[in-house]
Formats: structure tokens, sequence, C-alpha cells
């Protein structure tokens, strides 16, 4: 077999066990843009059994190395089946830590944030909002002024999406791709934005409209999921990866593996990465005249200031799994040091208990808190955008950019606090 056979062969088994997962658990397969006849294969396969799932991503793992893959394209497949042979033997009932499954799907170790961290940012979200009394019940008071009304939230999308599609297109490279974005309002539902990439350029971004967005939200939402989040991202890696290098395995997502805490990461920075800032500024402007008006120097402080709240959920995540807490004092420790109301602890608890999603919580803190350093750290003369470009263009994983970080020259960013500027 000549070695473009074995590397053909490899992706090719990368891509049918990845199906194979998404016949196990409805939504293990976020996004599948390959061969429909493959999909069609699995289909039609019996159902298959998780532990043999397990077995074989250990057993393609082991002879990734011989399929005369690059240096890159190995350590992106090998990272990716690790995971999985884990998620098999979690999806046959394995017992394991939650901290030692988040370790295993996302190459991140993680633990418990001291309370004291939380508390210095509430005495520092108090000064910024004014007033006495419970915190809770003074940032919720501030927030309530600009919920923006529910039959007004596709419009606002659909209004920051085009402004930063503007701002994002020519840079990224997406100006020159034929793409678009359908766009639709959820209910009932666990997450608050959602991406459904299709292939072709295409993608279909849903928004969550039960959970009363506030004004200020959008542009974080619709960056993270449009321009130049998840949809950007995806299309630059068809156009790039799949159609210009024929790397295959990125026709496939796959949930509780380490490419999520790449995407996730790149997501919450991408209204960072396209405006830094000012974004308060710029998104008022944006949405002058379509719902409640807000105070942009203020959303944007508070947005700095409650950045180390972020890990409140993964937190409860470990309290909840590893430390045998109540459901309802998850709620409450969301509710005390998140500053969320009930309706949102209760949301987020709900996130934190489906059996797919659970893990998937530390992919939004650990994707932030690996990857802001990353993007502070950038060559001098480099734009912020200009650094993000990497995330949309190459299959890194987070073990490379740890590695990064560790090198001689990214040794400082291991230094930048969690709430450094992004200019």
């Amino acid at each position: 077999m000549s070695t473009q056979d074995s590397s053909t062969d490899t992706v090719t088994e990368y891509l049918t066990l990845g199906l194979r997962f998404g016949r196990v658990v409805d939504g293990f397969v976020d996004a599948y843009t390959g061969d429909p006849a493959l999909r069609r294969q699995v289909d039609d396969e019996p159902a298959p059994d998780p532990m043999d799932l397990s077995r074989q991503a250990t057993e393609l793992s082991r002879r990734v190395p011989d399929a005369g893959l690059s240096a890159a394209r190995t350590d992106y497949l090998t990272a990716h089946l690790d995971a999985l042979a884990v998620a098999g033997r979690r999806l046959a009932g394995e017992s394991m830590s939650f901290i030692d499954e988040v370790h295993s799907y996302f190459q991140v170790q993680i633990d418990l944030v001291d309370t004291d961290v939380y508390a210095a940012a509430h005495d520092e979200i108090s000064s910024l909002i004014g007033g006495s009394g419970p915190l809770a019940p003074r940032l919720t008071a501030v927030r309530a002024a600009e919920t923006c009304p529910p039959e007004q939230v596709e419009t606002v999308v659909r209004t920051v999406a085009a402004a930063l599609r503007d701002r994002i297109a020519a840079p990224t490279g997406l100006a020159g791709l034929d793409e678009h974005i359908d766009f639709e309002i959820a209910r009932d539902v666990a997450w608050s934005g959602f991406n459904y990439y299709l292939g072709g350029f295409r993608s279909r971004v849903a928004v969550n409209a039960d959970i009363g967005h506030r004004m200020s939200q959008f542009g974080v939402l619709v960056a993270h999921e449009c321009y130049p989040g998840h949809h950007t991202e995806h299309c630059r890696k068809e156009d790039l990866l799949v159609n210009g290098r024929d790397e295959r395995e990125h026709q496939i997502f796959l949930v509780n593996t380490p490419q999520c805490v790449m995407a996730e990461g790149l997501g919450d920075l991408a209204l960072t990465a396209a405006v830094g800032p000012g974004w308060g500024s710029w998104l008022a402007e944006v949405l002058d005249g379509l719902g409640p008006r807000f105070d942009p120097d203020l959303v944007e402080a508070l947005e700095v200031a409650s950045r180390p709240l972020n890990s409140v959920r993964q937190n409860a995540a470990i309290l909840l799994h590893d430390r045998g807490a109540d459901p309802e004092d998850i709620v409450a420790y969301q509710q005390r040091w998140g500053l969320a109301d009930e309706k949102q602890a209760r949301q987020r608890l709900r996130f934190l208990t489906d059996p797919l999603w659970r893990a998937y919580t530390s992919t939004y803190v650990e994707g932030d808190r690996l990857l802001r350093p990353w993007l502070a750290a950038r060559p001098a003369g480099q734009t912020a955008l200009q650094r993000f470009c990497r995330l949309l263009d190459e299959p890194l994983t987070p073990r490379v950019i740890h590695r990064e970080l560790a090198a001689p020259d990214g040794t400082a960013a291991a230094d930048v606090p969690l709430h450094a500027p992004l200019t």
C-alpha cells in the first residue's frame, strides 16, 4: 500500500469512527460535511457498542504515526482519537472523576478556583454599578434595564452579524467565499446560541429566545457564533484545509474532543479580535434605535470585571460530579458566586447534568484561559485579528498552544493576567 493510500484510509477510518459515535449519542457529531455515502454506510450498520468504539479509537491512534501524515496532522488525529477512546469508555458506563474526564477530552488540567477570586470580582463589580445592599439584586436591575424584547432578537442578531461581517470579511479571507448564514429562533434548549455548520460555506445559527438576552450581550454572542467565530472558522478550514490540502479530517466536528476547546476559546475571543477595546460604543452605535439603550463604557468595564466569574460554572461541575453536592446547592452556588438569577442558575444546571454536554462546560472556561494569554502574547506589530486568524486557519490543539506558550519567545504569555487588555 502506498503512503497516500495509507493516509487516505486512516482519515476515512477516523471519519467513520466519528460517525459511529454519533449513532451512540445524538449530537456527538456536531458537524459532518464529508461524503454522504459514508454517513449512509454508517447509518445502515448495526448499532455500535461504545466500548468497541473505544477499542477502535485506541487501535487507530496507535497506527496513525505510521500512516505517512505530517507531524501536525498526526498530532491532531491522535489527540482526537485518544479523546474518543475515553468517550467510548464513558458512554459504556465506566466511572471516572469529572476532572480526569475533562483532561482526557480537552488536554487541559482543571481544579477548583478559590472563592476569594470571585469575592474580589464582586467587589469590583459593586464599585462599577454603585448603590448599596446585596450585589446580585443591584446587578440584576442594571441588566434588566437593557433586556431585549423577544420579538426583536432576530432583527438585532441579523444587524450585529452584518456589521461584524463588514469588519472581518476582508482581513480573514472570508470575502472571497460564497458564504451565508441562516438565522432561526429556538426555545426550550440548554444553550444560548448554536452554530450548525452545513458545509459549502453555509451555517444555520439558532439563538435561544427564552433566556432574556441583554442588548450588550449580542456583540459577544454573534461574534462567537458567526463573524469571526464558529461560522468563519468552519468556512476557512473547509476552504484551506479540506478543499486546498485534502485534509478531510476537518470534515467532522466531534463533541468532547480537543477541537472544542479551541473552537469555544476562539468564539469567546471573537469580539475581542474583531473590535477590541471600545466594543461597547461600537455595539451601541450598531444597535441604535433597535431596543433599550445601555451605557457602553459600563458594560465593557463589567465584562472585564466579570471574567473571573467565568469559572464558577466549572467549579459547580466539579462540586456536583466529584464532590457529591446536591443539585439545589449547585443552583444556590451559581446564584451566590456567579451572580446568576434563579432562572439562569437552573438553565446552567441543566447544561451541567446533560450526559453529552456536562464536560463541555469546561471548553468555555479553559478555552478562554488558554487562548487569551496566547492572543495577548502575539509578536510586536501584529494585530489581535491577525493573530486570531491562525486559530481560524490552522488545525491547532490545546497541546500545541501549551507548547507555544512555554517556548522562549512566549514565556511571558503565561504571566498575562486574565483581564489583560487586547488591542
